[in-house]
């Protein structure tokens, strides 16, 4: 079957997607947007979070004829658009919480949508956003400074997302 939908503002179109394809591979072999990582394909660890349609997901678990027609918009759609980074991206980089890099697209997805409905969350907030996203290589802390950075760098008239 052919998908067709919007990825990170632009139309897409794939070709020959079988019945049970997931938008995870869609996006990462078939539209060349690899950012989102596939790790568990059981909806666990959080590494393929992307927005459907304005609502986190992990894309591991969408079909991806459930795509079609709809805006997904993954972790190479946070930046600004010109290959820089955006705010909570600049913010994981530079509080170091950015090791092997396998968690860090849906991190920045659900830290981005945190800060979206609530620009300043207390610890607690920010520890149940990110609960469904696994880390194997740190303790948390570097990604909990980044996601306090990325709300402080929002307070001072930043725009928050990406």
């Amino acid at each position: 079957m052919r998908v067709t939908f919007t990825a990170n503002g632009r139309p897409v179109e794939a070709d020959d997607v079988w019945e049970g394809e997931s938008l995870l591979h869609v996006l990462r072999e078939r539209v060349g947007l690899p950012g989102s990582k596939n790790a568990c394909e059981q909806g666990e660890c959080g590494s393929c979070t992307v927005y459907l349609d304005g609502v986190p997901v992990c894309a591991c678990l969408v079909a991806a004829g459930q795509a079609q027609g709809r805006e997904v918009r993954t972790v190479e759609g946070l930046g600004p658009g010109d290959g820089g980074l955006g705010l909570v991206q600049q913010a994981f980089v530079d509080a170091g919480a950015v090791q092997c890099g396998f968690c860090t697209p849906g991190l920045l997805v659900q830290t981005d949508a945190l800060l979206a409905r609530d620009p300043r969350p207390s610890d607690a907030d920010i520890r149940e956003a990110l609960s469904g996203n696994l880390c194997r290589c740190t303790g948390y802390e570097k990604i909990m400074d980044a996601v306090r950075l990325a709300s402080a760098r929002a307070g001072a008239g930043r725009e928050v997302t990406g």
